[in-house]
């Protein structure tokens, strides 16, 4: 069972949130007929949540770097973009003055990036060469909190990049209930297809000449330099799991237009997925730590208009009849995580089972005493299951973005 501490901070993070979430109710209640073009710009951070600094700089401790974007002019869509930086054993990677300046190293030092043309050898060539695979993440928060600059997300996301050795790209999407569905979910396509367009300028750089002035400056340097989006993964937490498969769905109903980027694994950490019919764990912890089912509802009217909303929406039920999408067995490998205090749990152990039924690698983690968004909310960063589960996703990812193969397995 959890601690006694956990147990006290749970009733006092429900009380705060069912607060918060009553009080973005009445605000959307009474901007019913409000400014359609600020509805459709929206938000994707709440002024009332802790953030991490802008651009925070580089540190030695966690060997990441990280910048902020921005890519629509339209909505409050933006990106952390997380990018490891190269191993110790390879000081030419880096500036000539971090290599020869000992006080370079320290925490606080500005990241001056990789020079991949500075190598001493042909095999450091190759090394330097080396692409880093790329997964985009998608925070948790019921569709109305949350951010991907948050203080809990930003170090998820480097420990992700850090053990992983890859490319994460944190995706802040537009919050309900200022933007309803589809925004959020829209938003992750958006991306997907931001990540392919730099693949695709980057490219045509390459090749001489075929970017302009006006798109050699839309390039993102870390994504053209150092990433390759043919191993794309989509890493989803909590309600943001329900954005990575709606995106996922899309990518394999149409690759085309994704191109180059190929989605060849998905992680669902404890996904926020409900139904009309209640599953045990539904009934059995109704009640649960920190997300109860009764938040939960709330939590879905403020994502989906009176109109339309339904908990076998197919935002909220991956096994709703008549879904649409993808036949299942088209789906890429996907993990789950799930916690053993989590009223969702069945419902996401139910759809890793019916993806197992087609053949689809699909396991799931169950982790014992743990709570809805144990290895990534704030409080329990530093615990043993959060660090656990970090390694066990990386090892499961690797699979399927390591450059050597299939060496990793369970």
């Amino acid at each position: 069972m959890p601690s006694v501490g956990v147990k006290i901070y749970s009733v006092f993070f429900k009380l705060l949130l069912r607060h918060r979430l009553q009080s973005l109710a009445a605000a959307a209640a009474a901007g019913a007929d409000g400014d359609g073009d600020a509805a459709a710009f929206g938000v994707s951070c709440r002024a009332d949540e802790a953030t991490a600094p802008a651009n925070p700089a580089f540190s030695a401790a966690d060997g990441v770097a990280s910048k902020d974007l921005h890519i629509d002019p339209n909505s409050a869509l933006s990106l952390r973009i997380f990018l490891p930086t190269p191993p110790p054993h390879h000081p030419h990677l880096l500036h000539p003055r971090r290599a020869s300046d000992p006080a370079a190293g320290q925490a606080g030092a500005p990241y001056r990036g990789y020079l991949p043309h500075a190598v001493s050898s042909p095999r450091a060539a190759a090394s330097a060469r080396r692409r880093l695979p790329i997964v985009v993440q998608f925070h948790g928060g019921g569709f109305v909190t949350g951010s991907n600059c948050s203080a809990s997300n930003d170090a998820f996301c480097r420990r992700v990049a850090k053990f992983c050795d890859a490319i994460v790209v944190a995706v802040g999407y537009r919050l309900a209930p200022e933007s309803r569905y589809p925004a959020a979910f829209d938003d992750g396509v958006r991306v997907l297809r931001w990540i392919a367009k730099q693949a695709n300028l980057a490219m045509m750089s390459k090749v001489g000449g075929g970017v302009d002035t006006f798109g050699a400056s839309t390039v993102e340097p870390w994504i053209a330099a150092h990433g390759d989006p043919k191993p794309c993964v989509l890493l989803g937490v909590s309600c943001g799991a329900n954005i990575a498969d709606f995106v996922t769905r899309k990518a394999v109903e149409d690759a085309k237009q994704f191109e180059p980027v190929k989605v060849v694994a998905q992680v669902l950490m404890y996904p926020f997925f409900i139904g009309s019919v209640p599953t045990h764990s539904e009934i059995r912890l109704a009640n649960s730590y920190f997300y109860d089912k009764s938040t939960c509802l709330l939590a879905w009217r403020l994502l989906l208009s009176e109109k339309e909303f339904s908990l076998d929406h197919p935002a909220a039920n991956p096994l709703a009849p008549g879904r649409g999408g993808p036949p299942l067995k088209c789906m890429p490998p996907t993990l789950t995580i799930v916690a053993e205090h989590d009223c969702m749990r069945d419902r996401a152990i139910a759809y890793s089972e019916e993806l197992r039924k087609v053949n689809v690698d699909a396991p799931v983690l169950d982790y014992k005493d743990t709570v809805h968004e144990f290895a990534t909310l704030d409080v329990f960063l530093k615990t043993p299951q959060a660090q656990a589960c970090a390694e066990d996703i990386a090892i499961w990812m690797k699979k399927y973005i390591s450059l050597r193969g299939h060496e990793f397995s369970y």
